[in-house]
């Protein structure tokens, strides 16, 4: 009898499709100017207004779910879960806000993460108080912290300065919970994964991988992204999404 429930088994694993025993794997996309490229800053972080609204379009037909990171235990109780993010918190990125807002529909809500620098916000071409607060209100976006100043955390001694109080500033103006943290320039070591353990449930990298859950030591905090560049073409783009 055991020689046969072996044998079933074995039958099994070559007769189901993969894809149920596959390990499951989340898409983590980063952009940061959501406008057209006119000189200033670097070309591949930007994505013009029209790439990006076909892009979000090609999730819409393709039954994708946008989700962010207060709903990052839906992961496995949604159909195509994918997460869309950006960083330093340019004020093009209300672009997004507003194709966002086209494209929603009773089938599909789109949202995205905005990591913001905390000392920032309010400068020329960033992303006001005002701007902030009606994004986190609209329910398309959730406003999360890209720390004060945006150093290279690996580099200074003040982490508590950094992590904590643009955190406490994000959420006062917001009124939101702020749980998650992006690395500036995707730099961190394990100090700085201990420090914002402190204050985050999640920290966010540049590894560039789609995310799948492996249980290893503080894999909430090297959570990876990938870019989405200037040059991403939607073959690239569909590519991308779909892990090939």
């Amino acid at each position: 009898m055991k020689r046969l429930t072996t044998y079933i088994f074995c039958l099994l694993i070559f007769i189901l499709p993969t894809q149920a025993f596959a390990v499951q794997k989340v898409p983590i996309l980063i952009y940061h100017s959501i406008d057209e490229f006119t000189g200033h800053g670097m070309k591949e972080l930007y994505a013009t207004p029209k790439n990006f609204e076909k892009q979000m379009l090609y999730l819409r037909n393709h039954g994708y779910t946008l989700l962010t990171f207060d709903r990052w235990n839906d992961i496995g109780n949604v159909e195509n879960p994918i997460f869309i993010t950006f960083d330093d918190g340019y004020k093009n990125n209300l672009h997004a806000i507003t194709i966002f807002k086209k494209l929603q529909n009773n089938h599909f809500k789109p949202t995205g993460t905005f990591f913001v620098i905390s000392d920032f916000i309010g400068r020329p071409n960033r992303l006001s108080k005002s701007d902030l607060k009606m994004m986190a209100d609209s329910g398309l976006a959730s406003i999360q912290s890209h720390t004060a100043t945006h150093p290279d955390l690996t580099k200074i001694d003040d982490l508590q300065y950094e992590l904590k109080e643009s955190k406490e500033k994000i959420q006062q103006i917001t009124g939101k919970p702020v749980i998650a943290l992006a690395y500036p320039y995707g730099s961190f070591n394990q100090k700085v994964i201990d420090e914002t353990k402190k204050y985050y449930m999640y920290g966010i990298t540049t590894i560039s991988e789609l995310y799948s859950k492996t249980g290893k030591k503080d894999e909430l905090y090297l959570l990876p992204r990938i870019y989405i560049k200037y040059t991403t073409s939607m073959n690239d783009f569909a590519k991308i999404v779909n892990g090939e």
